[in-house]
């Protein structure tokens, strides 16, 4: 399938000249810097990398990803920002995603004035192709946002090829959870799919959610418009530094560990609260989460937040559902006898 993504950027963001720092006119790393009227004293006098060079030539060797295919936002949240900001026309396009799911697409969505087209996934929580079908000839539907493994219900989705082959415009898939997942992420197959927008995130299996550095993985053209778009110093050098510093090959292995332990636990977890008669139903999970359907979820999300117990309370969008992110064995341990207490 031929796409031409420049059809689908907006006007403004073609014709775009964007800001060039002093750090991007000048790349060395030595000398006398004199250009970007930086205080000549202090630790942190000195703008940080605008492309953050470094990290994404460690990124580009660890997932076998070329270096130019590779964008860092000051979060996902920034990546998902500037997507509608390249693709969408404020007040005249749209774009879709599936519900439940992940709240920022709505809220950039709505700050972009941006329509959002919101469909119900199935009992399953699974995109039904026959229901997104008539939607994906709308010329001013110009994003679809997927979230897989999907927050907060934690399912990996399916059907997201019949998508990739049936749509012209943008795909983003989102993976902040797909490394406690079985499922291979999408990021390989952006070489195939001009369109598709793959993001990841440092801030769940990485254990960095304070460094906010989220990734996007997709064409070089898309890349440039990313770029072209974000704001100059998009991510201070002392995230950029704690990143490094992670990317390492010792560190590599202890997230690994750590993973498996976060899934060894999950296991754990959804054995023992399977024995708890306020807890209904538990749902499959491919994330370091799972969601749970209790009697009432609004009481016992408060019974739990008196003891000091602080899970999510999801019954706003999915009836008396809690989501509940998997911790370490003590906090596991304390989260399942309180819910014993409350049980008796």
């Amino acid at each position: 399938m031929k796409i031409d993504i420049q059809k689908l950027v907006r006007k403004n963001i073609l014709n775009l000249k964007p800001y060039s720092s002093a750090r991007q006119e000048f790349e060395g790393e030595n000398g006398i810097f004199l250009d970007a009227n930086e205080n000549p004293f202090g630790e942190l006098n000195r703008y940080p990398d605008p492309y953050q060079r470094k990290i994404k030539q460690k990124l580009s060797v660890i997932n076998q990803i070329p270096f130019k295919n590779i964008f860092l936002g000051n979060g996902s949240d920034e990546v998902i920002d500037l997507t509608f900001r390249i693709f969408c026309e404020p007040g005249k396009d749209k774009v879709l995603t599936f519900s439940p799911t992940y709240g920022m697409y709505e809220v950039s969505a709505n700050i972009n004035n941006v329509e959002l087209i919101n469909l119900d996934l199935n009992e399953d929580f699974q995109i039904d192709p026959e229901t997104l079908k008539p939607y994906l000839s709308d010329e001013n539907l110009k994003i679809i946002f997927i979230c897989s493994p999907n927050n907060p219900t934690g399912n990996s989705t399916k059907n997201i090829k019949y998508i990739l082959e049936n749509f012209n415009g943008i795909i983003f898939i989102d993976e902040a959870y797909i490394d406690f997942s079985p499922e291979e992420s999408f990021r390989n197959k952006i070489k195939n799919y001009p369109n598709l927008i793959v993001s990841q995130t440092f801030s769940k299996a990485w254990g960095m959610a304070s460094a906010r550095v989220g990734i996007a993985y997709a064409s070089e053209e898309i890349i440039k418009f990313y770029n072209k778009t974000k704001p100059p110093y998009n991510i201070s050098q002392l995230n950029q530094n704690s990143i490094l510093d992670a990317l390492n090959e010792e560190n590599i292995k202890l997230v690994s560990e750590n993973i498996k332990m976060i899934l060894n636990e999950r296991k754990m977890l959804i054995q023992n609260l399977a024995q708890l008669r306020l807890v209904k139903k538990i749902f499959p999970s491919d994330a370091n989460f799972i969601l749970i359907e209790v009697e009432n979820a609004d009481q016992i999300y408060q019974r739990l937040v008196d003891k000091n117990v602080i899970v999510r309370n999801r019954n706003s969008v999915i009836k008396n559902c809690l989501r509940i992110t998997v911790g370490s064995p003590e906090e596991n341990k304390k989260l399942e006898e309180t819910l014993q207490n409350i049980d008796n």
